[in-house]
């Protein structure tokens, strides 16, 4: 996957370079990450493209305004990075001083003080309906994914036997679809206080 789309460098040039690997049988297939869907659109007309990653969760709806309908017009799977928001949507974190010292989470805008309590108030409508289901929050957001299609694929990063059980556990949420609108009306595009990720990074995405 390449990670970034490098402006000084044409997209079709990079992905040119990197069919090398596949016509060499070092890879299989390729990729772009937070990309734009002219990049995504140029990207593929070089060389086939299998998937496209980006940050997707209830708290970080950005895919929803052009990149998940740009990739179905063109057969590309979709893998939702950060599907948890960082943590956040675990339930674990309450106030900021739950993030360890040297968390890089303390340097994104989403877990500043001005912004966390904001944040938590979504969690808890997020944790309330959990509830009402009989799952975790966890479980929650990751069905909430699951529910957009067969071509969303949630990257959850977990860090124990336990956590991926729970991970897992979301193929089994009973989401209805009136359950999933009301999730998606309590926790609408935009809810969320903050920047995903620092300035620096942000200016890294949708090339």
């Amino acid at each position: 996957i390449l990670h970034r789309v490098d402006p000084a460098i044409p997209v079709e040039d990079s992905v040119g370079e990197m069919s090398r690997l596949v016509a060499e049988g070092k890879v299989r297939f390729l990729g772009l990450s937070e990309a734009a869907p002219d990049s995504i659109r140029r990207a593929h007309a070089t060389h086939r493209l299998a998937a496209v990653e980006s940050e997707y969760s209830l708290l970080t709806r950005d895919p929803e305004a052009d990149t998940l309908a740009c990739v179905r017009a063109l057969n590309i799977g979709f893998i939702a990075a950060s599907p948890l928001g960082r943590g956040l949507l675990t339930g674990t974190l309450h106030r900021p001083e739950d993030l360890p010292e040297g968390d890089a989470r303390r340097a994104q805008p989403r877990f500043f003080a001005e912004n966390f309590a904001r944040n938590v108030a979504l969690v808890r409508i997020v944790e309330d309906m959990a509830h009402r289901l009989r799952c975790t929050p966890a479980q929650l957001a990751l069905a909430f994914l699951l529910a957009q299609g067969s071509d969303v694929v949630p990257i959850p990063g977990p860090r124990s036997e336990a956590e991926f059980d729970e991970n897992l556990g979301a193929l089994e949420v009973p989401l209805s679809a009136e359950d999933l609108g009301r999730l998606m009306r309590a926790v609408p595009p935009g809810a969320a206080a903050g920047a995903r990720q620092v300035p620096e990074q942000m200016a890294t995405f949708g090339r």
